[in-house]
């Protein structure tokens, strides 16, 4: 069968159509990055900094400060990282020239032989700004580190000294923005020893390293970050903490700290993260914790807090985190179901003196604490075998309400069963004397 021939209009604009698309790429725009992957897909002249920096060699004397920390420099040491022949540094460098300087080290795992001299910090120094020792317990180190240093970390390290760090010897430090020090001894005779010529110091965290005395009565106005958690200090919150208004997050969890939560705690507009627990604070909760506007994270646990549970924390939109657990606060927990259901942890059990409403709150949530009774004190645990009584499903209210309507308007039971009894004994006399009467 012969197939028709295409017509000369057609013809005409297949090759007008072949030859727009042939012009397009001299006729046409660029098109949008937002459309084509390809302009962001291609980080080589942005994002590559190796063949550039590689270049520039190492500086001579730290190359060879390097080599006496046993970190490997036949290749190019910048960059390296950790592998089987050389566990334990992490080594970062500038882009400088014509020699490069090394700026960070990071030691994990260390091996017993490995010394940290003296010289060789020096030869790395000025450029050496950070230093970082993670699970190195029988390092020993030097007696003065670079001042050059802005960050310093010790974690699980140094246990080897007797006393553990100094607090001299971290006072030297004195251009740290951030000192990290945790599971390793702190010995000093205070706190402000440490910090009092800190003056650039953001984030401080000195956890788990039996740390004693008194909070400093003054910080530095620039710290975000504070955490001396599981420690021996003792005495009171002073009111300098609650000065810090760039503070983000304060952990003083884990010591002996008395007295009231101060006032002014709400005067940290900044905070998202308070952790007071496991002290031996007392008094209410302040009412001006309401006035910090973001706070994700509470927990005011293991203290001896009293007074009624605030009701303003169940308006804190941000709060995830919620833990006012072994406590001896009293009364009515003021929350209810939509406020619990939006936190991903709440701990309120241990407060013996406190309990829920139950049109509030359903005993399946399991909080740790008895319900209310009807003059809002709470009731003592009911028998096991009323659990199912007590239970209260708030989801289906509307349900279990009908149900107990119904059987509110409803025959009473016992009296029904009382009628039923009396019927048949009558019946039953009425019959015996019939009975009587027709055999006589």
């Amino acid at each position: 069968m012969k197939l028709p021939s295409p017509s000369l209009p057609l013809l005409l604009l297949l090759h007008l159509l072949s030859a727009t698309i042939s012009a397009a790429p001299s006729l046409s725009p660029t098109p949008s990055p937002t459309i084509s992957p390809v302009p962001r897909s291609s980080p080589t002249p942005h994002t590559s900094p190796i063949p550039r920096t590689s270049s520039s060699p190492l500086d001579p004397k730290q190359l060879k400060a390097l080599e006496s920390l046993n970190i490997p420099t036949v290749k190019n040491p910048c960059n390296h990282l950790p592998s089987k022949s050389t566990p334990t540094a992490v080594v970062t460098c500038d882009a400088g020239s014509p020699f490069r300087l090394v700026t960070s080290i990071s030691f994990t795992n260390c091996s017993s032989d490995l010394s940290i001299s003296s010289t060789a910090l020096r030869a790395l120094s000025p450029s050496l700004t950070s230093l970082s020792f993670l699970n190195c317990p029988s390092l020993s180190l030097p007696p003065r580190l670079p001042e050059s240093l802005h960050s310093f970390s010790a974690v699980s390290s140094f246990l080897r000294h007797r006393n553990g760090l100094s607090g001299i010897f971290l006072a030297r430090l004195v251009n740290l923005t951030d000192l990290t020090i945790s599971s390793v001894p702190v010995s000093t005779s205070g706190l402000y020893v440490i910090l009092g010529n800190m003056h650039d110091v953001v984030s401080l965290t000195i956890s788990h390293a039996n740390l004693s005395g008194n909070i400093p009565k003054s910080f530095h106005s620039n710290l975000t970050f504070i955490d001396l958690s599981d420690n021996l200090l003792k005495g009171p919150i002073p009111t300098s903490i609650t000065l810090l208004s760039n503070l983000k997050s304060l952990n003083l969890s884990g010591n002996s700290i008395s007295g009231d939560i101060p006032d002014g705690i709400g005067d940290l507009i900044s905070l998202k993260n308070l952790s007071l627990a496991s002290n031996k604070l007392s008094g209410p909760i302040p009412d001006s914790i309401s006035s910090i506007p973001e706070l994700t994270h509470l927990d005011l646990s293991g203290n001896q807090l009293n007074g009624t549970v605030p009701r303003f924390i169940s308006k804190m939109k941000y709060l995830t985190h919620l833990n006012l657990a072994n406590n001896a606060f009293n009364g009515v927990l003021p929350f209810n179901a939509s406020f619990l259901k939006k936190l991903e942890v709440f701990k309120i059990g241990g407060n013996s003196d406190l309990c829920y409403n139950r049109t509030a709150l359903s005993s399946k949530m399991k909080l740790g604490i008895a319900q209310c009774d009807k003059h809002g004190l709470p009731l003592s645990p009911p028998p096991q075998k009323e659990d199912s009584s007590s239970d209260y499903d708030y989801d289906n209210e509307d349900e279990s309400s009908e149900k107990k309507k119904e059987e509110h308007h409803g025959p009473n039971k016992v009296v029904l069963g009382v009628a039923i009894g009396l019927s048949s004994l009558v019946f039953l006399i009425i019959f015996l004397i019939l009975l009587a009467k027709w055999c006589g």
